[in-house]
Formats: C-alpha cells, structure tokens, sequence
C-alpha cells in the first residue's frame, strides 16, 4: 500500500531533520518550490457598509487563527502548521513595532501602518486581529479592494512573519509555531488561502470611535 504523501514526507523529514527544534526547511505555502511562505486564512463575513457620506471605512479581521491546523510545505513534503496562543506577544509589544496592511504582500500597495498610528495588531481568544480604523475612501488601493470585498470576489487574510521558536511532533507531521516576529513583515488581503478559520468586516466609520468591547464582540462573532 502507498504511503500517503503527508506521511511520506514525514518519513522523509524524521529522517533528515536533526532535532525537533529545527524549523522547517524551504518553508512554503503551496506544493511549487519558490512559494512564499506566508500564512493565509479566508476571511469568513466579509462585509462593507457604507453611509453613504464618503466618509472613512474601518477594516476588522484575522490575519491569523491560532491554534487551527493548515497545510504548508517544506522541502519533503506537506505538514501541518499551528501557531499557538500568545506566538506573537513579544513582537507584538515592541514599541517601534511597524506592520503596514497591504494588498498581496505588496509593499508598495499599503492601506495602513502601526507606525502611523492607523493599524492596530493584538492579540485576542480568536488569533492575530487587525483593525485599521479610518481607511481613505479615496485612496486608489482602497477604493480598489473594497467592492471586491463588498461583493466576496475577495475574501481572504495573509500575514508574514519570521519563526523564532517552534517544535515538531514526534512523528513529523506537524510543526507548531511557539513564537514569530512580525516587526517589518506584514498583514495583507489576499485571493487565496490554506487557513479557513478567520473573520473581518470592512465597514463606513462611524463619526464616534468604535467601542473595544463592541469591536470585541463583533470581531469574535465574525471569527465563528
């Protein structure tokens, strides 16, 4: 009987990897040699109000959902990933942390940023959460993306990041990352994605700020 391709290649890799310890080996999201090793999660609920003043949309989301499975790749094959609760409390407290949210992972194409005070990144019970907001309606990336949402054609978060600390399973199977540093990587909406387990919601501001309880509680649900 043919071993499946996950299990063949955690033969292979229990094989060649030295210790437990060691991170993954040409680290990709996708089967293709040369695929960014980024993760990406759908974004379940997207939604885009508007009030119909012009004013500036909110962006809520999960870059990331913790503790859910997703498959990536390395040199010998699938595995399973995890990141764990908290994997981005160190970098995440930095204070010149700077994350800017951009479409693809494309640097030039940046909607907001934690050093400008329009991009807020935490932690919550769900995963990595991003909240930019007051997005410029009249800024051409976001008057470019958010229809797309409005209308689902895109549905999805990503976010790229350094491993800094992470271990396998005893069979190599899979690898569970303990703790990442995001610090000049960044969150980004995207087309696809491995990780199904994420919620965000594109909205018109309201003149008043958003309440964190209230941001809480929507951000949870939409997660679900």
């Amino acid at each position: 009987m043919t071993a499946s391709p996950l299990a063949a290649a955690a033969a292979e890799r229990a094989q060649h990897v030295r210790q437990r310890a060691d991170r993954p080996s040409q680290r990709r999201s996708a089967e293709q040699a040369g695929s960014r090793a980024v993760v990406r999660a759908a974004l379940s609920g997207v939604q885009v109000r508007d009030a119909g003043d012009g004013g500036p949309l909110e962006f809520l989301g999960h870059a990331s959902v913790y503790e859910q499975g997703y498959e990536m790749w390395d040199m010998f094959g699938p595995y399973t990933e995890i990141v764990s609760q908290g994997a981005g409390a160190d970098s995440l407290a930095r204070a010149d942390l700077d994350v800017p949210l951009v479409l693809g992972h494309d640097q030039l194409r940046r909607l907001a940023r934690t050093t400008t005070g329009t991009l807020v990144l935490a932690e919550d019970e769900s995963g990595l959460s991003v909240h930019a907001p007051a997005l410029d309606p009249t800024d051409h990336d976001v008057a470019y993306i958010a229809p797309k949402l409005r209308a689902g054609l895109i549905d999805e978060m990503s976010f790229a990041f350094r491993i800094e600390s992470g271990q396998w399973s005893p069979d190599y199977t899979e690898y569970r990352i303990n703790r990442y540093d995001i610090h000049r990587g960044d969150v980004a909406i995207v087309g696809y994605g491995a990780n199904p387990h994420t919620g965000a919601s594109m909205r018109q501001s309201a003149a008043a700020p958003v309440s964190s309880r209230a941001r809480a509680l929507l951000e949870i649900a939409l997660a679900r």
